[in-house]
This record gives structure tokens, C-alpha cells and sequence, in this order.
């Protein structure tokens, strides 16, 4: 830890403004989740991470290498050049690792454009990518309606009932809901996909981390709003659970460990293998040991579009 402070002082000496704070807003949880868990290995990887990121972007910054169409336009909040192809590119490559790490398969790569225009989505989206992510209702809407039909959209954040009509209506080709966290909510759905003739794949959300302010179920909750879904909603199919973690979007150990348990109990409670149930759990500041213990969906965003800006109204 004391050498990873070293590295931010360097950094800060070689690299000032705007880079450097996308690189310190980018890394700073992954280094405490680190820190915490023992994984001095991860530390290294991190830094390592670093360290090209700086040389990439100081290179392609004096080559004119970076897309125009990752500048913030005028008027907007001005947020660093990025590269999103390459930031695909490397999350890709360490998913792949971090699999191997773990032994298992790599996970889906949601890339979450939350905030993002669409010109950066279409840029993940030239390099082949399909899978991709919102968190409001009104931005993903305006977003599909304008890009190609075979994106597999996921719906990350959370859903008002009353606000469920426009996210089904606006959004076709929604694959996956990752957010049902009431049997309300899930009745809600139902009766819409019934309306409208089509089915959903959902995900129950789960409060692993037990803070008042994050949205989900209870744990000792989840396998029965499950049993729920798949009883009492024929129009819609039970995937399995998300969650979302700590307070600083990263995840302990035991927060991966809860949705395991959630995914045991849900199998035995309504006859389903394990292996069936998804695990959507990891995001920028922990995809990696979330996919060491056995993730099947990370969901991705600042580390392949860079940190989001928001505009002061």
C-alpha cells in the first residue's frame, strides 16, 4: 500500500489535470477493495494498469491517435479524451484472465454507458461488442431508439413501477432486467409483457452490503421473491441475482459469498441447478475478484468509457 502511494505521487508529478484524476477516480476503489482483502497481486496488476494507461494515452495524445468523437462537445462538461476501443479491449483481456484465475468461464461484458452519448457506445459497438447497459429509463430509451437492433440491452439501475411501461414500450430488444427487487414490481412486469406480448428475463437484486440506501432484497427474501417470479409471472423468466455491493461500488468477499448462498437456496426452493442461476455481480472497481468467485455477468462502465461527468443544473 505504501508503494501504491508512491506510484499516486508519481503520477501526480508526471501527469497532472484531468488524466490523472480519471486514472485516481478509476483505481482508488479497486486499490482499497485490495487492500482489504489481502491481494497484493491485484495491487501490482492495478499499477502495472497504470502505468500503460499513462504511456498509451501521452503517446496517442501526441500522435492525434484518440476518436474525436469521445470529446465532450461545447457547452457540455468537458471530461478527458478516451480511447473506448482500447478500454474494451483491455477489460476483455482481464475478464479472460481473472477466468482463468478462477477457473471457470469467462463472464458476460456489460458495458455500461451510463451518462455516455451514444457516438461512444457505437464505438464498443464497431469493435463487435453487443452487450451493453443503462441505468435510467429516459437514457436508455433515446439510446436504443437510435442504435441497432441486435444490441442485448441491460437495465441496471433501478425501476419505478410507474415508469416500467415507457422502459418496455421504448425498449424492444431489452435482454435482460436486472433490478427486481419487490413481487410488486415483478407482478408489474408480468402484466405488462402480457399486454405488449412478450416475455423478460429478469434478475432479483439483492442487498448483500445491508445499507438502507441501496435498493434490493433482503438476502433470507431473495430465493422466495425467486419463487415468486417463477411461479406467479409466466411472462417473464427468472435469470438470477445482481448486486451491487459496498458503499464504494466494490465488494468484499462476503457480498459475492450472500449471492452465492441466495443462489444455493433459490436452486433447492424451486428445482433449478445452480449452474442455471446467474451471478451478476462485479463492476469496474471489482469485476475482477468478482469473477474469480464465480460471476457470470460484470458490468462494466467508467473503466471502458472513463469516469462520467455531470453537468451542474
Amino acid at each position: 500500500y505504501l508503494n501504491f502511494e508512491a506510484q499516486k505521487r508519481c503520477c501526480e508529478r508526471e501527469r497532472g489535470g484531468s488524466l490523472r484524476a480519471l486514472l485516481w477516480v478509476w483505481i482508488e476503489p479497486m486499490m482499497v477493495a485490495a487492500v482489504r482483502q489481502g491481494q497484493t497481486s491485484l495491487i501490482a496488476r492495478k499499477l502495472a494498469t497504470v502505468g500503460r494507461t499513462l504511456a498509451g494515452r501521452g503517446a496517442a495524445r501526441a500522435g492525434g491517435l484518440l476518436p474525436m468523437s469521445t470529446q465532450a462537445s461545447s457547452g457540455e462538461a468537458q471530461a478527458p479524451t478516451v480511447n473506448v476501443a482500447q478500454g474494451l479491449l483491455d477489460v476483455k483481456r482481464r475478464v479472460e484472465e481473472a477466468a482463468k484465475r478462477g477457473g471457470g468461464k469467462p463472464p458476460r461484458l456489460v458495458a455500461v454507458g451510463k451518462t455516455k452519448p451514444l457516438e461512444m457506445v457505437m464505438e464498443a459497438y464497431n469493435t463487435g461488442h453487443r452487450f451493453f447497459g443503462e441505468n435510467y429509463v429516459q437514457e436508455i430509451v433515446e439510446k436504443a431508439g437510435k442504435a441497432p437492433d441486435d444490441i442485448q440491452w441491460h437495465f441496471i439501475g433501478h425501476l419505478q413501477s410507474n415508469k416500467a411501461k415507457a422502459l418496455l414500450q421504448g425498449v424492444p430488444n431489452l435482454a435482460t432486467l436486472e433490478t427486481v427487487d419487490t413481487a410488486k414490481l415483478a407482478d408489474r412486469l408480468n402484466r405488462l409483457c402480457g399486454e405488449l406480448n412478450r416475455t423478460l428475463r429478469i434478475l432479483v437484486q439483492v442487498n448483500t452490503s445491508g445499507e438502507e440506501s441501496k435498493h434490493g432484497v433482503e438476502p433470507q427474501d431473495a430465493p422466495a421473491l425467486a419463487a415468486h417470479v417463477v411461479s406467479q409471472c409466466p411472462n417473464l423468466t427468472f435469470g438470477g441475482f445482481m448486486t451491487i455491493g459496498m458503499p464504494d461500488y466494490t465488494s468484499r468477499p462476503e457480498n459475492f459469498e450472500c449471492l452465492q448462498r441466495c443462489r444455493k437456496q433459490a436452486a433447492e426452493e424451486i428445482g433449478m441447478e445452480e449452474g442455471d442461476i446467474e451471478l451478476s455481480m462485479g463492476m469496474s472497481g471489482d469485476f475482477e475478484a468478482a469473477i474469480e468467485m464465480g460471476s457470470t455477468n460484470v458490468r462494466v462502465g467508467s473503466t471502458i468509457f472513463g469516469a462520467r461527468v455531470y453537468n451542474n443544473k
